[in-house]
This record gives C-alpha cells, sequence and structure tokens, in this order.
C-alpha cells in the first residue's frame, strides 16, 4: 500500500512511515505542490496512491467520484508530525485492510 500525502502533511512524515507502507511519496517530492486537488487526484489513481489528507475537499470528491483512488481523512485538526505518524502506524493493520477491501472508499482516522 503507498500512500500520498497531501500538502497539509509534513513531508517529515514519508521517511517515518515507509517501513509499514513502502513506495510512499508527500506530493513535494512528486512536484505536486500548490497543485490543485483534480491533478493530485489523477495522479494517485493513475499510480495506484491512497491519498492521506486533512482536506475537506479531497473528503467530498470522495464521496462524490468513490475509488480509485482511495482516501485515509484524517480528522486530527492542527497537531505535531509525531501524533500523525503514530496515527498511520498505530492503525497500519487497519489501513492495510482498508486498502483490500474492494467496495471501500474512504478511511476516516481522528
Amino acid at each position: 500500500m503507498k500512500l500520498l500525502l497531501d500538502e497539509n502533511l509534513s513531508d517529515r512524515l514519508v521517511p517515518q512511515v515507509l517501513d509499514l507502507f513502502p513506495g510512499s511519496a508527500h506530493v513535494k517530492s512528486l512536484g505536486l505542490i500548490h497543485t490543485n486537488d483534480t491533478l493530485i487526484w489523477s495522479f494517485a489513481q493513475e499510480h495506484g496512491y491512497v491519498i492521506v489528507s486533512k482536506d475537506a475537499d479531497f473528503h467530498q470528491r470522495s464521496l462524490v467520484s468513490g475509488h480509485p483512488p482511495k482516501l485515509v481523512f484524517l480528522r486530527v485538526g492542527n497537531c505535531a508530525t509525531s501524533r500523525i505518524t503514530q496515527l498511520l502506524r498505530d492503525n497500519h493493520l487497519l489501513l492495510s485492510a482498508f486498502d483490500s477491501d474492494a467496495d471501500a472508499s474512504i478511511l476516516i482516522l481522528s
């Protein structure tokens, strides 16, 4: 399972979760920083990423469009990068099950 971290998350998260989510990336490292959500959505769809974001716009897009790509929507507000890292690491099994579920489009973590 490859995660694509949105720009509202720190790019420092990537090395902290690569052991559990190999191939994950941040939009910054892919040259997608400050681009519109449609481009990020299409990129994730074409390259097999699961988007991870705190952006309600992605949540709405996922409700309307379904998947792929799948979305992990983080309802955590402003918090430390370490909190998000721990949230992703602690929910590794849940995230894997979500990725394997052919019917699931959105996973909300808080």
